[in-house]
């Protein structure tokens, strides 16, 4: 019974000690990836974006009463 049990706890450890070793392997793997990515491939300026401003408060008045409507139309609907 204690050769067995032995024999089990030293498959037990060389296991773990494998998948271990594969996952070290496998963090390494993936920050030298992104190390490469980083450098060969540098990520572009963000840039920002200009959104359109009503010429008008007509303009800005019309759009208002036509979102108005459809939320009141689609509550009265569900």
């Amino acid at each position: 019974m204690t050769e067995l049990m032995s024999s089990g706890l030293e498959l037990m450890f060389a296991g773990m000690g494998i998948v271990f070793l594969f996952l070290a392997m496998l963090v390494g793997a993936i920050n030298l990836m992104s190390a490469v990515v980083q450098r060969y491939f540098p990520e572009a300026p963000v840039t920002s974006i200009s959104i359109p401003v009503a010429q008008n408060a007509a303009t800005d008045k019309s759009y208002i009463a036509a979102i108005t409507a459809a939320v009141h139309q689609y509550r009265n609907t569900h």
